[in-house]
């Protein structure tokens, strides 16, 4: 005889996508570290790790983004290739600069009904957060790449070291030419 699960005993998962902005233009003299925009090679990188999300049927609830021009392109790209509108994104100015702890704040702050969240922010600290959540080595995240990271049976709230699976890292140079 087979008994199903109640709601009580179901296993909870949520999934946290990082994305590592795209390519950006140098720093030019006088220009402001966080005013540098993305350049063609990283629009088209952002267009494709975009549509390959969508074509493993991967979305997200809620698309919190850095304050940096080339983060919030990013994500807007992103989530355009995924069919989110890019009003729904959200900002989180601490994330530029913020170091991993800010990540953290992010995810913590994140509603109950968000089952998949993405954010977009920069390196070292994007992968430093993959592998403290993860305990994982990731490498140093490549421009336009995505750690997916899975939680069991976690709230946001409690979300912290060693708590999350790595279930896929990809970056933009592993796909093929579409």
């Amino acid at each position: 005889m087979f008994f199903a699960e109640s709601p009580s005993e179901q296993i909870m998962k949520k999934t946290l996508y990082l994305v590592r902005h795209a390519k950006a233009e140098d720093r030019a003299p006088f220009m402001r570290d966080h005013d540098r925009e993305l350049v063609s090679e990283g629009i088209i990188a952002s267009a494709r790790i975009g549509r390959h999300l969508k074509d493993k049927g991967i979305t997200a609830d809620c698309l919190i983004s850095s304050t940096a021009l080339r983060a919030k392109d990013t994500a807007r790209i992103v989530a355009e290739q995924l069919g989110i509108d890019p009003e729904t994104i959200s900002y989180d100015e601490h994330m530029f600069d913020g170091g991993p702890k800010a990540y953290l704040a992010a995810v913590n702050r994140l509603p109950a009904n968000c089952q998949s969240a993405m954010l977009f922010g920069h390196n070292p600290d994007i992968t430093y957060f993959a592998e403290f959540l993860t305990h994982q080595d990731v490498g140093s995240m490549s421009k336009g790449a995505v750690a997916a990271i899975e939680f069991t049976d976690l709230e946001w709230a409690a979300v912290s070291g060693r708590t999350g699976n790595l279930l896929f890292y990809v970056a933009p140079k592993h796909l093929k030419e579409a």
